[in-house]
């Protein structure tokens, strides 16, 4: 692998009530474009100074927003929502050189990140509470009111669609928001907190803290002013933040990753069920997808055409810089490119060479963290490269030859995020819906549904749910108010 270059880099420093600021300490971080191996910008490092900094601003903006009638809010929101759309273009080109995804897929991500803060737009002045009958003695209601500050603690997989999603719903609930994004693609996060201030968010309710976990991270999590935590990322990061939120009794939710089942019958349409498993693990964003279908499970009569038809699938795949707009991009870091090569290494003394093995012989040599699409046949659910999360476009493919036993290995995994179904049988679809063990469960199209289906898992997945009018109840808490009037 080449060495950095720190020539022409972008400076970039923190938002915190309304400024771009410097981290307390001086420090930065450079901001690596992983198809290039070069440092393209340095961002400011937050550290547990900053974070407070960005607390204290956000509880002092907190009645100024809350402040705001449900429809004002809305049109904020909406505001927002119109200025990504502006800068799309800008975003996008920024968001794949920090993440290293196609273009193309960048875009999608803006406009998804846009819609997100459109939706819940929508609903500000739809946050209702009801009424509880207890006879005529008494007037008994509930009121829905917002936490305070919520902190939001970002992944580097999808750093605008995922701030929009656990962002967006905390500030129509009337919350105040601190995120701390991801250090290695916090560039967009920034931008993000500038669009919403200029959108017409009070300043101090929209602040972005970037930096490391150990310093940042931890500090949003122990902070005593922020009263709930919203984390997407690996399982023991999310086991600890979800530990010491309990600690402090604060609200917490957590999405933590999967290892997801990819069941092909033979009655399935094998065009769309190809066509469904590469977007599910090479296509979309390399495989680094929290709900990946990285574990292909075929019928025995179907699976060696499938197989056969899948690698060639595979190998019209291009793979490139994101800015050229291929089909596979680059992996996000060095440090994920060497994780994902080390599993491919794992998968062969498990099951010897792959069917596809997406490392190049010259990989050593060649410039950008570039894995391509990697398949092994013959896994099964005692080895590791079908349990572990690789977070990359490793494919285990596992026989099955019933419908039982289909289900039997989809639900042998520490994970319960997401499964997928391909097959034409109404009532084996609904079957598998019923009996598995997954947040959400696509038939017939991996990555099925959108901004208003909620989203979550089971297990070492995590618990609450993002997404839809559901994500609201995870940035609102309930008040009883019972009135007694006489007879």
């Amino acid at each position: 692998m080449t060495g950095h270059s720190t020539s022409t880099v972008q400076q970039f420093e923190l938002f915190i009530d309304g400024e771009s600021v410097p981290a307390a300490s001086g420090e930065t971080i450079p901001i690596i474009d992983s198809a290039t191996e070069e440092a393209f910008a340095e961002v400011a490092a937050g550290g547990a100074d900053d974070i407070d900094r960005a607390v204290t601003a956000a509880e002092a903006s907190t009645t100024e927003w809350l402040g705001m009638s449900p429809p004002e809010r809305g049109r904020v929101l909406n505001r927002a929502a119109a200025l990504i759309r502006e800068n799309k273009d800008s975003l996008a080109e920024l968001l794949t050189r920090e993440n290293g995804k196609p273009i193309s897929q960048a875009r999608t991500e803006i406009e998804v990140g846009a819609r997100y803060f459109e939706y819940y737009a929508g609903a500000t002045d739809k946050i209702q509470g009801e009424t509880i009958p207890l006879g005529r003695e008494y007037v008994d209601f509930t009121i829905r009111e917002p936490l305070g500050v919520t902190g939001h603690i970002v992944p580097w997989n999808f750093p605008v669609s995922l701030f929009a999603r656990s962002v967006a719903p905390s500030l129509a609930a009337g919350n105040a928001v601190v995120v701390k994004s991801a250090e290695q693609t916090p560039l967009t996060s920034v931008e993000l907190g500038k669009l919403l201030d200029e959108a017409g968010v009070p300043d101090g309710t929209i602040n972005v803290v970037p930096g490391y976990g150990a310093d940042a991270g931890a500090a949003l999590t122990t902070h005593a002013g922020v009263n709930a935590i919203a984390f997407t990322g690996s399982v023991p990061t999310g086991k600890e933040v979800a530990a010491t939120a309990a600690r402090q009794l604060k609200h917490v939710h957590i999405e933590a990753g999967g290892k997801n089942p990819n069941v092909v019958f033979p009655d399935a349409d094998l065009d769309d069920a190809i066509e469904g498993t590469l977007i599910s693990i090479f296509t979309r964003n390399a495989g680094q997808v929290c709900s990946a279908g990285d574990r292909l499970l075929v019928h025995e009569d179907i699976h060696e055409e499938f197989l056969d038809r899948l690698v060639d699938a595979v190998e019209d795949l291009t793979m490139g810089p994101g800015l050229e707009d291929p089909d596979v991009g680059a992996l996000v870091s060095e440090e994920q490119y060497e994780k994902v090569r080390s599993y491919v290494e794992v998968g062969k003394q498990e099951l010897g060479e792959p069917v596809v093995d997406g490392v190049p012989d010259d990989a050593d040599e060649t410039t950008g963290y570039f894995v391509g699409p990697t398949i092994f046949d013959g896994a099964n659910n005692d080895l590791r490269i079908a349990r572990e999360e690789i977070f990359g476009p490793v494919l285990a493919v596992i026989p099955f030859s019933t419908e039982e036993e289909a289900l039997e290995i989809a639900n042998d995994s520490d994970y319960g995020l997401s499964a997928g179904i391909f097959t034409n049988d109404l009532e084996r679809a609904h079957r598998f819906a019923r009996d598995v063990v997954a947040g959400q469960v696509y038939v017939n199209e991996w990555f099925a549904g959108g901004v208003e289906t909620p989203f979550g898992g089971h297990r070492d997945s995590g618990f609450g749910r993002e997404k839809g009018l559901e994500a609201l109840d995870q940035f609102t808490t309930t008040k009883n108010v019972c009135l007694s009037i006489g007879e």
